[in-house]
């Protein structure tokens, strides 16, 4: 929608700013073949173009009639669409004339806010689509302030065979000759104005190898239960094909279970003891634990410190071994 705001000061009805209540919207058109916005508006605002007949409705008395509309849709200079507001929302309008009611129960100029579209000759798809799609933007920018449905939207003619407007056909005459109806007016309305319920946040967690990983599943991935103890350590991922994980060791090292898991029922943890109590060396050829306690400890006598870290069952190594080695 290309809102522009643009009151008519000269009006009369502007004037008597007698406020209300807005409880709906009543759809016009213009019933003359004329699409600029500057015939209504006026005088030129840079935007509009110059009406050379000033006989727009920005004075007292447009045409010699007391009308005034809160909105007018149609064409500026350049032919772009936009929707001129001529009068604040919350002031009574002259738009609707009085219905078979009287004038003491006229709904119409007393609590509905009334803008007109622009005819032209009835004939220009483009430019019914353009403006029909302006004013269904219009209604429901409206109905957003004013905490209507599309229920609360009526055309002229509408509001005549209810008995709260003077006998015009608008918008009835013009609509169905491009396949719209007031129904399907405010069904576009109420599609606009439905919010739809965001989808939650999904954050997708990959598992990789070398993770460390707590089982949230109860059966590994053929189906066997897991055992309670299993369920309770952390492992490390040996590998991981699609959806079947291998898990390794755990978290202290002291089991390897070399266990295929679901990898959906896995969940990334973050590992209990850090690398500030221990440094790890990588067993090579030819090393002892007398030789890497003096190495590190300072005194091969220490040995046993590296024994009991890495839980090992006899003083026995080989190389690739990664042992934990007191800091």
């Amino acid at each position: 929608m290309n809102l522009k705001q643009y009151y008519f000061t000269e009006n009369n009805c502007f004037k008597s700013g007698k406020q209300h209540t807005v409880k709906g919207i009543l759809v016009h058109s213009t019933g003359a073949n004329n699409p600029t916005l500057n015939r209504y508006v006026g005088p030129d605002d840079g935007l509009l173009g110059l009406n050379k007949y000033s006989n727009h409705w920005n004075t007292a008395t447009p045409g010699g009639h007391e009308a005034c509309v809160h909105a007018f849709i149609g064409k500026l200079a350049d032919g772009s669409i936009a929707t001129y507001q001529t009068l604040p929302w919350d002031i009574v309008g002259w738009h609707s004339g009085s219905g078979s009611l009287g004038y003491s129960r006229n709904a119409n100029n007393n609590g509905y806010i009334g803008f007109e579209i622009c005819e032209d000759d009835l004939t220009d798809v483009d430019y019914f689509n353009k403006v029909y799609i302006e004013a269904v933007e219009l209604c429901v920018y409206l109905c957003k302030l004013y905490s209507l449905t599309e229920q609360n939207i009526l055309c002229h003619s509408e509001g005549h065979k209810l008995g709260i407007a003077s006998n015009h056909g608008d918008v009835m005459h013009w609509f169905p000759k491009f396949g719209k109806v007031m129904d399907t007016f405010r069904a576009d309305v109420k599609e606009k104005l439905i919010i739809p319920t965001p989808a939650e946040p999904t954050t997708e967690i990959v598992i990789k190898d070398g993770d460390l990983v707590k089982i949230t599943g109860s059966e590994y991935y053929g189906g066997k239960n897991i055992p309670d103890w299993v369920k309770n350590l952390n492992w490390y991922v040996h590998s991981i094909n699609s959806d079947r994980a291998v898990i390794d060791k755990d978290e202290n090292g002291k089991y390897a279970i070399m266990s295929p898991v679901n990898a959906s029922d896995l969940a990334v943890v973050t590992a209990t003891i850090t690398e500030e109590t221990y440094r790890i060396h990588t067993v090579v050829h030819g090393d002892t634990l007398w030789e890497i306690a003096l190495k590190y400890l300072g005194d091969g006598s220490r040995y046993p410190e590296i024994v009991r870290l890495n839980d090992l069952k006899s003083n026995v190594i080989y190389s690739g071994q990664k042992l934990k080695i007191p800091k």
